[in-house]
């Protein structure tokens, strides 16, 4: 198979799609890949180190969309993109679809047979995808709230674990899953006072047991919601829904209610985000104020520390893009139900029901378009 990797073009983006080590797999077993120049150069993957595991350097992304029967990428296909993708061409990326009706239309429309990292499941039902970047991002968010809190960014002006004498932050984390966690445990470290709410009590008894008496941990309703996103000083929006639109768990009204300086990270942002007042930002630009409240909603907040993050998913996705490549997507998919569960768009035909559900769009399941 040939397989295109090409510079991500989202603002600050850096990440690449595949590391050498990868194409290094890939190459081994006969494939070929296309890597447009310069690639990797953001996180010090040149291409010297690409040519040298038997990747093509291409100068162009037009030559490496043109040329490949799969594209590895990063972040979701951008309008330039998504127009070089061809019928049956197979794409393998984040997309995050639920709350982007254009994307999801222009894929379609496309032809493509379109993949989401982080839509594919595992054995254990996680989503071993998306895993690596949320732990990512949750760790990130406590350094991001902790720099929005100061006061020259628009926070109260505090330390988040306080000094003796002062008392630390009050740190308020919305999903105890793989973000919530990852930030808990974050903001713990820093001596942050730390609450976390979920719906599941299994997931709370397992956050007890692991924290102790360092974590509160609360059950999440409208009620304990409302009393501790308002008493916080610093929000986490951890929560998912796979492949579905983040629930709008905090309302304009509780915004309105939070105290002035305080900070709302948003991490669901990819899928819509978890607040009433929150919409997408990037690195060049990544907070704004709503009520006296700091909003930071950077929907690439892994591509910050690029270098960290692209190994970290290169490590989870290459055993599927080997897959892929191997045997084709639909061979792939038909053998493996985790690799299928990723199927988002296939050849003009929407097949992920949370993204139809979002968007009032019919849609066929994934056995059924692969005639299973």
């Amino acid at each position: 198979m040939r397989i295109g990797v090409p510079k991500e073009i989202k603002n600050h983006e850096y990440r690449v799609g595949m590391t050498p080590a990868a194409v290094r797999e890939l190459t081994s077993r006969g494939h070929e890949v296309f890597v447009e120049t310069k690639a990797g150069d953001g996180i010090g993957l040149h291409d010297e180190a690409y040519t040298r595991v038997g990747a093509k350097i291409l100068s162009t992304a037009d030559e490496v969309f043109a040329g490949a029967d799969m594209i590895v990428k990063v972040k979701e296909p951008q309008p330039v993109e998504i127009k070089r993708l061809r019928p049956g061409q197979t794409l393998f990326t984040y997309l995050h679809l639920a709350p982007d009706p254009e994307q999801t239309k222009g894929l379609i429309d496309s032809g493509a047979v379109c993949i989401a990292y982080e839509t594919v499941t595992d054995d254990r039902g996680g989503l071993p995808l998306l895993a690596p970047m949320s732990e990512v991002a949750g760790r990130m968010s406590i350094q991001a709230g902790a720099h929005s809190l100061e006061k020259a960014q628009g926070g109260r002006g505090m330390l988040l674990g306080g000094v003796p004498g002062v008392p630390a932050a009050k740190v308020v984390v919305l999903g105890g899953g793989v973000v919530g966690t990852n930030a808990a445990r974050m903001a713990m470290g820093l001596e942050a006072h730390v609450t976390i709410l979920d719906v599941s009590l299994r997931r709370l008894n397992e956050l007890d047991l692991q924290f102790g008496a360092m974590l509160n941990t609360i059950y999440s309703t409208i009620d304990s919601i409302e009393e501790h996103v308002t008493s916080a000083d610093l929000v986490i929006g951890g929560v998912l829904l796979p492949g579905a639109a983040a629930p709008k768990l905090i309302t304009r009204k509780i915004v309105s209610q939070m105290k002035k300086g305080s900070v709302l990270v948003d991490v669901a942002i990819d899928q819509g985000g978890c607040a009433e007042t929150s919409h997408a930002t990037t690195h060049a630009d990544p907070t704004y104020m709503v009520d006296g409240v700091v909003h930071y909603a950077v929907a690439n907040m892994p591509g910050a520390v690029a270098r960290t993050s692209t190994f970290a998913l290169n490590n989870a996705t290459m055993p599927f893009t080997i897959q892929l490549a191997q045997k084709g997507a639909e061979q792939a998919m038909k053998d493996n139900p985790h690799l299928r569960a990723g199927l988002n768009v296939y050849k003009g035909t929407l097949t992920y029901q949370a993204v139809a559900d979002a968007q009032g769009l019919a849609f066929k399941s994934a056995e059924a378009v692969l005639g299973m």
